[in-house]
């Protein structure tokens, strides 16, 4: 197997490439559209051939142009409308497309091996194309049902790092991310039904309770 991460440091965005270097087949996830030159030579460095595209979500105002410069990888592109529990094949290998609305409300996660490509699921008030999550309610079941319940040293790969940091575990995010650990469902809610009146009334407090993206121990 051949794994890639691609990281952007103007905008902290991060794509993965994983392919199977035996059959010489690959997919991209999160891959971005002004990337297509580097994302070409990452494929032709192995001549390997693209069959999927997989978008953990996507925002209404990047799409229009996304999906058109995406398009000229040459592969179909999954998002949204996939089925949950579908497998998508790539060589002999597979991913398992796991449902996760709440950033947005078509939020998809795929979970290859031990790891979980899960977009911004974490991210919660720090995504910088979406201050808060669309459906908070969702994101708590998400999270808490979905992903914290996978084997704890699963590991859980975002689409925008934070220092530079795009992973992270199951375990640790139990134990210490800043939203969901030792929060109960009501209190989560309430926490993001107060950021997201101080964001409209456009005071500090929202901004100045902004959490990593990823709970760490070393911070």
């Amino acid at each position: 197997m051949y794994f890639r991460i691609l990281y952007d440091e103007a905008t902290q965005a991060t794509s993965y490439l994983l392919a199977d270097l035996d059959v010489g087949t690959a997919v991209l996830i999160d891959p971005r559209g002004t990337d297509l030159p580097v994302l070409n030579a990452m494929l032709n460095e192995h001549s390997l051939q693209l069959h999927w595209v997989l978008l953990t979500h996507q925002h209404e105002a990047q799409e229009a142009g996304e999906q058109e410069a995406l398009s000229a990888l040459g592969a179909p592109c999954i998002e949204r409308d996939c089925r949950a529990s579908d497998l998508i094949v790539f060589g002999n290998e597979h991913l398992r497309v796991l449902a996760t609305p709440g950033h947005t409300s078509g939020c998809l996660s795929f979970l290859w091996r031990d790891r979980l490509f899960c977009g911004d699921l974490l991210t919660v008030n720090l995504c910088p194309h979406q201050p808060l999550p669309a459906l908070p309610d969702a994101l708590w079941d998400s999270v808490t049902r979905k992903i914290f319940t996978l084997p704890a040293e699963t590991l859980l790969f975002s689409c925008h790092a934070h220092r530079a940091r795009s992973v992270t575990n199951v375990l640790e995010q139990r134990r210490w991310h800043p939203w969901f650990c030792g929060a109960g469902r009501d209190e989560f809610l309430s926490r993001i039904a107060t950021a997201s009146i101080d964001t409209d009334n456009h005071t500090d407090t929202a901004a100045n309770s902004r959490r990593p993206l990823f709970a760490s121990t070393n911070e």
